[in-house]
C-alpha cells in the first residue's frame, strides 16, 4: 500500500478529541488485507485547514437575493386550531415579503411607473363616470321638458364622453394586465432561481414540509397569486372613489325624506345614502356568512388538482415499466381514486358557488329598482324632476356596485388566498434550506479546495439526514489525480448518499469535501436523464446542443456502441421513452467522452449493461480519458478490474463506517522501482 493515500478510520477504538468527544483512531481495521492495506498518513497541519466554500444565494431578477426572513415559531400556548390560523396568516405575510420586492430596489424598473399610471387612469375614469351621470340628468330633464335643441346637443356630447370612457377602460386593461404579466415573470424567475440553486429542487424531496408538487405551485398558484392582487387593488380603488363620489351625488339629489306615521312625521336625511349603505351591508354580510368556507375549499381543490396532474405525469414518465408489468388496471384504479377526490372537492365548491350566486343575483336584480321606488314619491309630488330620478338611479347603481365589490369578488379572493398560501409554503421550505446553508448552527458539509494537490479529500466527513440521523460516520479519504476508486458495500450502507454528499447535493452532515482547485466534476447516475428535444441535445446535455460538431458527437456515439443513431441526431422525438435502459447509460458515457472532465462519479452507471458491454464502456473511458479520476459505486465484482483502489462501507449503529481501503492495482511508480531493483541485482524477467 502506498504512503499518503488514505486516512480512513476504522470502526472500533476511540480516543478523546479536543472537544472531549470520542474520535475514532486512524489505524487499519483487521478486516482489510494486510498485503494491500493502506496505512494512515499524517498530513501537515496546514493541509488540514480547509478553505470552506461560501454558499451563494440564488440571484433575484435585476438584483441580489435578499436573505430569507427569520423563522417564526408558533406560540406554544396556542391551541392546535389557533396555531393553524396563525400559520395561515403568516403564509400570506410570507408571500408579500417576496411579492412586494417587485416594486422595490431589486424589482422591475417599470413597476412603479405602470402602477402610478394605472391609478391615475382609474381616477380619471371615475371622473368620466361622473360626467356621464350628470349628462343623464340633463338629458332626461330635456326630454321631460321636450327641449329638442338640448336633446340634440346632449346627444352630440354623449359620443365624446363614451369614447373617452372606453379609451380609459382599454388603457386600464393594458396597464393592469402588463403589471400582472411582468410581476408574474419577476416572481416566477425569482422562485425558480431559488428552487434550482444549490440542488434545492432535489433536497425538497428529502425534507418534511408543505411543498408537494412544486411545479404546480410555480405554474398555476403563482399565476393566480400575482394576477388577483392587481385586480383587487384596482377594483378596491375604483370602488372607493366611485362610492365616495356618488354618495355625495345621492345625498345632494335625494335630500331628506319625510314620512308620516300615525300623525307623526319622521325625517330621514340623505335617505338614498342610508338605503344604499343598508342594502350593501345586507348583501355583503350574507356573502361573508355564506362563503366563509370558500378559502378552505379552494385550497383543498387546488391541492387535489395538483395531485391529479402529478399522478398522470407519473404514468406518462413510467409508461414503459407500467406496460411491461401490465399495470394498467392498477394505474386506472389509482387515477380514478385521485380524480374522485377532485370531483368531491368540486362538488363542495359548487355548493358554495350556488349560494354566492344566489346572493349576487338577488342583489343585481333589486339594485336598479330600489332607488326608483324611493324617488317615486318626490317625483309624483313634483319636488324631483325626471332627470334627477334617473341620475339618482344611476348613482345608486354605481354606489351599490362599489359596495357590492366583495359580493362579486369573494370567490376570487378565496382562490387567491389558497394560491398565495401554497406558493408561500414552498417559499418557506426554500427559506429553511437557505437558512441552513447560511447558518453555522446547522450541521452542514463544507466544500472547499485541497491544498496538497489531491483531486478529492474527505476530511472527517459525516453524512446525516436533515433530522440528525446518521447515515455515514466520520470518513477520511484522499484520492490522487488519475486514481480509480471503487466504493463497495451492502445495499443500504449509504454509498449513493455518500456520492451525493461528494457532489454537493446532500448538504446535511459534518466535515468537509475538498476538490482540486481546477477540477471539473461530472456525474453519471444510475438513471440517465434524457431531456426533451433532439438526440443531439440529449448527447450534449448539460451543455448546449451546438457546443460540439455533429462529427464529434457521432464519433462519441460510435465509441459507446450507439453508432446506429448517428443519422437521427437532429430528430426531435420522445427519446426518454424510445431508448432502452442500456442505451440511456451508453448515451451517458458518450456525454462523458464529450465533456472530458477531471473527475467522474459513476453511481451504478453500468447496472443496465451486460458484463461484456460494461467492460467495453470502462475500457473506452480509461482509454479515451487516461488522466480522469474515477469514483464508482457498484455491486458487481467484475468492476474491480478497472479500478486501482477499493473502499468498503459497512453498516454500523449510528451510521455506516469505512472499514477498509485497499489497493487493487499497484501504482506504476512502485512497479518501476521494483523492476529497477531486480535489474540491478542481475535478475531478468522471464
Amino acid at each position: 500500500m502506498t504512503e499518503g493515500k488514505s486516512k480512513s478510520k476504522p470502526a472500533d477504538g476511540a480516543e478523546p478529541n479536543d472537544a472531549g468527544n470520542p474520535r475514532p483512531e486512524k489505524s487499519r481495521p483487521e478486516k482489510s488485507r494486510p498485503e494491500k492495506s493502506r496505512p494512515k498518513r499524517s498530513r501537515p497541519e496546514k493541509s488540514r485547514r480547509k478553505k470552506d466554500s461560501t454558499v451563494e444565494a440564488a440571484p433575484e431578477v435585476n438584483g441580489e437575493a435578499a436573505p430569507p426572513p427569520e423563522a417564526v415559531e408558533p406560540d406554544p400556548q396556542l391551541t392546535a386550531e389557533q396555531a393553524e390560523q396563525a400559520r395561515k396568516k403568516y403564509l400570506l405575510r410570507r408571500f408579500w415579503i417576496s411579492g412586494r420586492g417587485y416594486w422595490g430596489r431589486r424589482g422591475d424598473k417599470l413597476a412603479l411607473p405602470f402602477t402610478f399610471g394605472l391609478l391615475v387612469l382609474i381616477c380619471v375614469n371615475v371622473g368620466f363616470q361622473y360626467g356621464i351621470n350628470v349628462w343623464n340628468r340633463a338629458f332626461f330633464d330635456a326630454i321631460e321638458q321636450r327641449d329638442v335643441h338640448t336633446v340634440y346637443m346632449l346627444s352630440a356630447v354623449f359620443l365624446p364622453l363614451v369614447a373617452g370612457s372606453i379609451s380609459l377602460v382599454v388603457a386600464q386593461v393594458y396597464l393592469r394586465m402588463t403589471i400582472q404579466r411582468r410581476w408574474r415573470s419577476w416572481m416566477t424567475t425569482a422562485v425558480i432561481a431559488r428552487w434550482l440553486a444549490s440542488g434545492r429542487y432535489y433536497q425538497l424531496n428529502l425534507v418534511a414540509g408543505d411543498h408537494t408538487n412544486p411545479e404546480a405551485r410555480i405554474s398555476e398558484d403563482l399565476r393566480i397569486a400575482t394576477e388577483s392582487p392587481v385586480d383587487f387593488v384596482a377594483g378596491v380603488l375604483h370602488a372607493f372613489l366611485a362610492a365616495s363620489t356618488f354618495i355625495v351625488v345621492l345625498w345632494t339629489i335625494g335630500g331628506a325624506l319625510t314620512l308620516s306615521l300615525d300623525g307623526a312625521s319622521i325625517t330621514i336625511p340623505g335617505f338614498l345614502v342610508v338605503t344604499a349603505v343598508i342594502y350593501a351591508a345586507i348583501t355583503s354580510t350574507s356573502m361573508v356568512v355564506i362563503g366563509r368556507h370558500f378559502v378552505q375549499l379552494s385550497e383543498q381543490k387546488n391541492q387535489t388538482e395538483a395531485e391529479f396532474r402529478y399522478v398522470l405525469t407519473r404514468v406518462r414518465e413510467n409508461g414503459e415499466s407500467i406496460a411491461l408489468l401490465g399495470g394498467e388496471d392498477e394505474e386506472r384504479s389509482g387515477i380514478d381514486n385521485t380524480f374522485g377526490h377532485v370531483l368531491r372537492q368540486w362538488a363542495l365548491l359548487t355548493g358554495q358557488h350556488m349560494r354566492t350566486a344566489l346572493v349576487s343575483q338577488v342583489s343585481s336584480l333589486f339594485a336598479p329598482v330600489v332607488p326608483i321606488l324611493l324617488c317615486a314619491p318626490k317625483f309624483l309630488e313634483g319636488s324631483m324632476s325626471l332627470g334627477a330620478v334617473m341620475q339618482a338611479a344611476s348613482a345608486f347603481a354605481i354606489v351599490q356596485s362599489a359596495f357590492g365589490w366583495l359580493v362579486d369578488n369573494y370567490p376570487r379572493l378565496a382562490d387567491w388566498n389558497a394560491s398565495a398560501r401554497r406558493i408561500a409554503s414552498l417559499m418557506m421550505s426554500l427559506d429553511g434550506l437557505e437558512r441552513a446553508e447560511r447558518s453555522e448552527a446547522f450541521g452542514r458539509i463544507r466544500h472547499g479546495k485541497t491544498e496538497d494537490g489531491a483531486m478529492l479529500s474527505l476530511d472527517d466527513l459525516s453524512v446525516t439526514l436533515n433530522d440528525g440521523t446518521g447515515v455515514v460516520k466520520e470518513t477520511e479519504v484522499e484520492i490522487e489525480p488519475g486514481e480509480r476508486v471503487l466504493v463497495a458495500g451492502e445495499s443500504g450502507t449509504g454509498k449513493s448518499t455518500l456520492v451525493r454528499a461528494i457532489a454537493g447535493l446532500w448538504p446535511w452532515g459534518g466535515g468537509s469535501v475538498d476538490f482540486h482547485a481546477d477540477r471539473r466534476l461530472f456525474m453519471l447516475p444510475q438513471r440517465s436523464y434524457i431531456p426533451t428535444g433532439t438526440l443531439r441535445r440529449a448527447v450534449a446535455y448539460p451543455a448546449a446542443a451546438d457546443k460540439w460538431t455533429v462529427k464529434k458527437i457521432s464519433a462519441a456515439l460510435d465509441k459507446v456502441g450507439l453508432g446506429y443513431l448517428k443519422d437521427r441526431l437532429e430528430e426531435d422525438a420522445p427519446w426518454d421513452q424510445t431508448l432502452s435502459g442500456g442505451e440511456k447509460q451508453r448515451l451517458a458515457f458518450a456525454r462523458l467522452l464529450l465533456h472530458e472532465p477531471d473527475i467522474v462519479v459513476l453511481d451504478e452507471a453500468t447496472s443496465a449493461l451486460d458484463e461484456k458491454s460494461q467492460d467495453k464502456m470502462m475500457q473506452t473511458v480509461i482509454h479515451q480519458l487516461p488522466k480522469v479520476t474515477i469514483i464508482s459505486v457498484a455491486h458487481r465484482a467484475e468492476l474491480e478490474a478497472f479500478h486501482s483502489r477499493k473502499i468498503t462501507l459497512e453498516r454500523r449503529e449510528g451510521g455506516a463506517k469505512l472499514v477498509s481501503d485497499v489497493e487493487l492495482v499497484p501504482r506504476r511508480r512502485k512497479r518501476s522501482l521494483i523492476r529497477r531493483a531486480l535489474w540491478g541485482s542481475g535478475t531478468r524477467r522471464g
